[in-house]
């Protein structure tokens, strides 16, 4: 199975969790996730991969995340995950997804512990 990383070319994390593949020689699939957003299924598989419930996986800071009502302690898993797939920026990134497993590139070293 290819290596994926659910990128997002303006943050540094992202582009500095890219350039570890690259320099360990993996060649991952890039999912620019702010054009493609992964669909409310993709979300599910991610978030159980990663172990984390939605809230875990949002940006906070993004203005977006009060603006369309994330902030809200009643919202279900359903409608969060609705909201990132609306609201794309909302998704914490990078996430490398290797052979079933996924890591959050926060620190970028992280993702080495799937490869």
């Amino acid at each position: 199975m290819t290596v994926r990383i659910y990128h997002n070319p303006r943050c540094s994390k992202s582009r500095q969790t890219l350039q570890l593949l690259e320099e360990r020689s993996v060649a991952p699939l890039v999912v620019e996730y702010l054009k493609t957003p992964p669909d409310a299924a993709e979300l599910e598989r991610l978030l159980d991969m990663l172990g984390l419930e939605p809230r875990a996986l949002m940006r906070k800071g993004e203005a977006e995340y009060k603006a369309c009502g994330a902030d809200d302690p009643a919202l279900s898993r359903a409608q969060l995950i609705a909201l990132m797939v609306a609201h794309p920026k909302l998704i914490e990134r990078p996430i490398v997804v290797n052979n079933g497993k996924a890591a959050l590139g926060r620190p970028p070293e992280r993702v080495l512990d799937i490869l």
